[in-house]
């Protein structure tokens, strides 16, 4: 009796699994059952796909390492790549894929834009070599506005917030489109490529974002679109929550917002509140993180050439009291407080920073210090509507892989392949429901790799069976038969697929993105399908001899072998 209870408990816990499964990976079909039952809604969070399947722009960069020494090199270009990627921050492009690559000297740079299908835009986005210059504070004082001035200032911001306020209350009506109000009424640059959407990120507390952190992390709940408008010095605000992922420190949410622009009194009278200096970073040899000896604490060591010692020396000997900015490619990356005139030549930037985040600056430094060229060696563009294409023929090659499956597992192995079927439907609610959360991006590749992996995931089900048939002609009790099945069967399965895992790791480590997503899919698959095969399958088996010994009224042998067709197969 406790056997046959803990079967039924096994069956419930699988049965609420996929059913948790099946609710993430297509919530608007729950959504519209659980608005009329009254129960609670699941946000719907939608796959992450790759350029070849919603299109955008590929390019790769070669960074020239000929100036720099071996032991520097992999800082250098991990520099470059944080550049660029917040270069493309800067224009909005959403969830930018960049990553670097080594092969033998070579060192490259992978960008990958998604939705940007215009390569010159992209190109002209990244630029070029990153440039590092310090500057120091403007103390001359902003001119003052003539009435005239005032009054088209007032009259700018008024009609900009009346716009605002308009639609906003086109975006909080039941049913709109929030993708086509960005389009339509936005003025943030790229937004009819963007749609407004920033990517994942975490709490920043910058000056000027205050608000904007306030609404997207605290006040909104998923899907939700703010009821009031959020004012940033640069305009107003209408935020759409799209997704959140973690919690503590790794809390990070990915927003959408509406932009309507305003204007200051520096757009009439354009006022520089940074100067630039004679210092930059062809005169910085290099930084490093390194940690206070009294206190322990993290800090970032600056270290100049002859001439930039001279520069620096002069320069906070006249800015005592004052900051200094340190700016990488116009933006600033640090703005420390100069306490004292430093002599030596050699800085310590300091300030409360974790080990992380002096790593972190000390490679924007060395970006900007270390001049590594970079030259775009290859650009691809994948057009929307071929993205489409492909999403549609793959599913198409997916759905039909997997009916040819299920209808052979049927035809041969009858009731148990029925139950296979079972088992492979909840392999891939489960396999769709990994991808969405970790998030996996989805490319060609990846969905090849899933595909493969269903073909995996019945042929461990088919050395059970033929395992099983073996003993049932043996003369064992069914029982006995599903036990033994599983149980020989298993050094041929995990044989099979730890050596696929290795392979995939291996593609995983040392390839590029393309073949990369096939080798995430396929670890992700293989490590699911010996769940399904032998977990889901083996469950659903045992509830199967319950149903047929109560059926059979204890004929449980001539029920069985007709079942597994050992009565048409000898």
């Amino acid at each position: 009796m406790a056997s046959r209870k803990n079967i039924r408990l096994a069956f419930l816990g699988i049965f609420v699994l996929i059913l948790l499964a099946a609710i993430f990976d297509f919530p608007n079909y729950y959504n519209i059952v659980a608005q009329k039952l009254y129960l609670p809604k699941m946000p719907e969070k939608a796959y992450s796909l790759g350029l070849d399947l919603q299109g955008g722009t590929h390019l790769i960069y070669k960074a020239n390492m000929d100036k720099i020494s071996f032991a520097e090199r992999s800082d250098a270009i991990a520099g470059v790549r944080d550049v660029l990627e917040r270069r493309v921050n800067a224009f909005g492009v959403s969830e930018p894929n960049i990553q670097t690559s080594q092969s033998g000297n070579d060192w490259n740079v992978i960008v990958e834009l998604a939705g940007i299908t215009d390569a010159n835009e992209a190109i002209k986005m990244i630029g070029e070599t990153p440039y590092l210059d310090f500057r120091i504070q403007n103390t001359s004082t902003q001119p003052s506005l003539n009435d005239e001035e005032k009054k088209e200032l007032e009259t700018y911001n008024t009609d900009a917030e009346k716009k605002a306020n308009t639609i906003l209350k086109l975006a909080i009506k039941k049913g709109a489109n929030f993708d086509d109000l960005v389009k339509q009424y936005s003025e943030e640059p790229n937004a009819t490529s963007t749609l407004g959407i920033k990517g994942f990120s975490k709490k920043t507390g910058l000056a000027g974002a205050e608000d904007f952190e306030k609404t997207c992390f605290d006040a909104l709940k998923t899907n939700e679109v703010s009821s009031g408008l959020t004012k940033t010095p640069a305009g107003y605000l209408i935020i759409k929550k799209l997704e959140e992922k973690g919690s503590g420190d790794t809390y990070e949410v990915n927003c959408q917002n509406i932009f309507i622009r305003t204007k200051s009194a520096t757009d009439i009278h354009p006022f520089e509140e940074w100067i630039t200096t004679d210092l930059s970073g062809q005169y910085l040899k290099r930084s490093q993180l390194t940690f206070n000896q009294n206190m322990g604490e993290p800090e970032v060591l600056l270290e100049f050439d002859e001439m930039g010692k001279e520069i620096f020396k002069k320069l906070t000997t006249e800015q005592v009291g004052n900051y200094v900015g340190i700016f990488l490619d116009g933006t600033p990356i640090s703005v420390p407080k100069v306490n004292e005139p430093i002599v030596s030549g050699d800085a310590v930037i300091s300030g409360g920073f974790t080990a992380n985040e002096a790593k972190l600056l000390a490679q924007r430094l060395n970006a900007g210090a270390l001049q590594v060229p970079i030259e775009l060696i290859s650009q691809e563009t994948v057009g929307p509507t071929l993205g489409k294409v492909s999403v549609e023929k793959s599913i198409k090659a997916g759905l039909i892989g997997l009916l040819l499956v299920m209808i052979f597992m049927i035809l041969y192995y009858r009731i148990p392949g029925l139950i296979a079927d079972i088992a492979l439907l909840c392999y891939a609610l489960l396999n769709l429901a990994v991808f969405k959360s970790i998030p996996v991006t989805l490319t060609v590749s990846g969905i090849a790799g899933f595909i493969l992996t269903v073909g995996m995931a019945v042929d461990a089900n088919i050395l059970v069976f033929e395992r099983m048939r073996e003993e049932l002609k043996r003369g064992l009790d069914i029982q006995t038969a599903i036990d033994e099945g599983f149980k020989r069967a298993w050094p041929s399965i995990s044989d099979g697929n730890y050596s696929t895992i290795i392979t995939a790791a291996i593609l995983v480590w040392f390839s590029s993105s393309s073949v990369k997503g096939f080798g995430i899919t396929l670890i992700i698959g293989t490590v699911l399908s010996i769940f399904s095969a032998m977990v889901i399958t083996r469950i659903l088996m045992k509830m199967k001899n319950l149903v047929c010994h109560i059926k059979c009224f204890g004929r449980i042998q001539h029920c069985i072998f007709r079942v597994m067709g050992i009565e048409f197969r000898n």
